[in-house]
């Protein structure tokens, strides 16, 4: 038979039970109680050693920066001590400087003129240098310069036209050349319809060539500059500056072929069948006379007469232009004297290598 257990046996182990629940409860509140105490107590002693830790911190902290900056000074003094010197034997080019000696102002017919050192860029005459003036037929500079950059010597060019008006070799429609040849033919004699040429065998025709042209002057930052058509003819569409001619003037001559052929005074063309030819001469009477290596000629009744010109001596390059002139020649040679008379140069001295 089962004996079942006393109610007072279940008595005592339910007291016994509540009692060792209730110890474990007050020994959790006295350690919770004894970690809040031991925090009150780090927090009053950081708070009256606030200062004192500061004072010790500080310096340690600076300590650790100064050692980490001596090891990253090390490795770049290893690193330094381990590369061998690069020795160039060439030597840097130290280019004379041009100044006026004497301002001594020439008088001149020309409404704008000026005259640039093209090797330093620094203008050594000018007269109304920021005044617009229709180039005439010195648009043909950039019209060569699209030319250059976009046909080859030998392409065959078909004359579209069998009038184009001002100046010209009276090209009949149907007539082909090279392009080299064709080129010659708008430089020398400034022949309007062979620049006409050039520019209804572009893609697209004229327009798109003239809209070339007026993108080229924006990308070498000629602000006064714009082109109405390849040639020149239209005074109102074609103007610029002296500043930017001449500074249009010193980037063509950076071109070899264009420099021969401005240079060319005299040059026969022919037809690519070889059935006709035409004898060429330059209209720049200046050519070859005094250093003069070039460029273009212009005029026209709005214009009045323009020149262009390039000029070697003495081992620097010249851009001299005239605007409006009424006797371009005569204005040109009063500003070559210019340059012998009163433009010097100072030469740095070298380094110490």
């Amino acid at each position: 038979m089962a004996h079942s257990k006393s109610p007072i046996w279940q008595k005592k182990r339910q007291n016994k039970f509540k009692k060792t629940k209730k110890e474990v409860a007050v020994k959790k509140a006295a350690v919770v109680k004894q970690e809040e105490s031991r925090r009150v107590k780090i927090k009053a002693w950081l708070r009256t050693h606030d200062s004192d830790m500061q004072l010790i911190l500080f310096p340690l902290i600076l300590l650790s920066i100064l050692i980490t900056l001596v090891i990253f000074n090390n490795h770049i003094l290893l690193a330094s001590a381990q590369q061998k010197p690069v020795i160039s034997d060439q030597l840097t080019t130290i280019n004379p400087y041009p100044y006026v000696r004497v301002a001594n102002m020439p008088a001149l017919s020309a409404k704008a003129a000026i005259i640039l050192d093209r090797d330093s860029q620094v203008i050594l005459f000018s007269k109304n240098p920021q005044v617009r003036f229709s180039m005439a037929s010195t648009t043909k500079i950039m019209t060569a310069l699209i030319a250059l950059n976009y046909y080859k010597p030998n392409d065959i060019l078909t004359v579209k036209r069998s009038y184009v008006p001002g100046s010209g070799l009276h090209l009949y429609a149907g007539e082909q050349f090279t392009f080299k040849d064709i080129l010659y033919a708008m430089l020398l004699p400034s022949a309007n319809d062979a620049a006409q040429a050039i520019a209804d065998n572009y893609p697209g025709g004229s327009s798109a060539f003239v809209k070339k042209m007026n993108e080229k002057a924006k990308s070498l930052h000629l602000t006064n500059t714009h082109y109405g058509d390849p040639t020149g003819l239209d005074d109102d569409g074609d103007y610029t500056t002296v500043v930017d001619l001449a500074h249009l003037a010193s980037y063509a001559i950076t071109n070899p072929t264009f420099v021969k052929v401005t240079s060319t005074k005299q040059k026969t063309i022919y037809t690519s069948n070889f059935g006709v030819q035409y004898q060429l001469t330059n209209l720049n009477k200046l050519l070859g006379i005094d250093g003069v290596t070039g460029i273009k000629t212009g005029t026209t009744e709005a214009a009045g007469e323009v020149l262009v010109t390039s000029m070697k001596k003495n081992g620097h390059t010249y851009i001299i232009i005239v605007m409006d002139s009424a006797h371009r020649f005569a204005d040109t040679e009063k500003l070559l004297q210019y340059i012998d008379t009163n433009v010097k140069y100072i030469l740095p001295q070298q380094p110490v290598h």
